[in-house]
Formats: C-alpha cells, sequence, structure tokens
C-alpha cells in the first residue's frame, strides 16, 4: 500500500503527483511549440477568438450610451475585421504578415483613442474629476479601451513572431 502511493513502477500515479507530472508535461509541450514556432498561430488565434466577444461587449455598452460620439461605432466595425484577419492568419502565413498587422494597428490604435475619449467622457461630466468616486463609476470606464489595445498589441506580436516550420 505504501509503494503505490510512492509511485512504484507499474503502479498507477494518483493525487497531486499525477498533477503535477501534468503540468511539466504541459510546461514541456508549450516549450516545444515555441521551438517550433508555433507562437505565431496560437497569437493569431487568440487574437481572433477575443475580438469577436469583446466587440460584442462594447456594443453593448456603446448602445446604452446611445452611440453618443462617432467613435463609438469604430470598435464595433473593427472587431468582426480582427476577428477574421484573425482566422485568416491561422491559416495562411501571407495573412499573418499583411492583413492581421494592418488590422490589429487600427485596434490598437483605436484602443488608445477609446482611452483619451473615455478620459474626456469622465472629465466633462458634472465635477468631473473633482467628484472621483461618483464620476469614475457611474461614468465611461477609464480602463476598458486597453482592453483593445492590448487585443491588437497581441495580433501585432503574432505578426512578428516567426511561423512554423
Amino acid at each position: 500500500m505504501i509503494g503505490a502511493s510512492l509511485g512504484r513502477r507499474g503502479a498507477r500515479r494518483r493525487g497531486w503527483l499525477a498533477r503535477r507530472r501534468g503540468w511539466r508535461d504541459q510546461l514541456a509541450t508549450g516549450v516545444r511549440d515555441l521551438r517550433r514556432a508555433r507562437l505565431q498561430r496560437v497569437l493569431a488565434g487568440a487574437t481572433a477568438f477575443s475580438a469577436m466577444p469583446l466587440g460584442l461587449e462594447i456594443y453593448f455598452e456603446h448602445f446604452r450610451g446611445s452611440f453618443g460620439d462617432k467613435w463609438m461605432w469604430t470598435p464595433v466595425v473593427l472587431s468582426p475585421l480582427l476577428t477574421a484577419a484573425g482566422v485568416a492568419a491561422v491559416r495562411s502565413p501571407r495573412a499573418a504578415t499583411t492583413v492581421l498587422p494592418a488590422v490589429s494597428a487600427l485596434y490598437c490604435l483605436d484602443g488608445l483613442i477609446g482611452l483619451y475619449t473615455h478620459v474626456q467622457g469622465v472629465r466633462k461630466r458634472p465635477g468631473g474629476f473633482g467628484e472621483p468616486l461618483y464620476n469614475i463609476v457611474m461614468g465611461p470606464p477609464l480602463l476598458a479601451p486597453g482592453s483593445l489595445a492590448m487585443v491588437g498589441g497581441m495580433g501585432l506580436a503574432s505578426a512578428l513572431a516567426a511561423r512554423e516550420r
């Protein structure tokens, strides 16, 4: 009985030791994938996978704001484009070096513009930053456009990574 818990040969591993072994195997697989340069495809897929739900969430939040500013439409329009570019980049090395970086740069720039407009939105509310507890909570979310910039940056990083050999 003690021999089985210590992991003798032929004995089935159980509990924390099995989970620990799985973690090591996953790490080894990740390192192997990085050496084989699968990073570009993984980042392109992650960009495609995260752009669409983010765009949908932005649509709902900007809909609540009645799309009062024309800039509110840009992330809604760019999100499906980035999703399509990410899917194309997973399948095609050419799309990964041409289409994805262009759309990702626009998405990242749109996030930076959104950060500026959100700061201005809080500033223009009655009391501005003088009433931080109310205006920062009830006004436009200051850090939300950063997620747009990060997803765009992930697409740019994908374009810079080496393609699988």
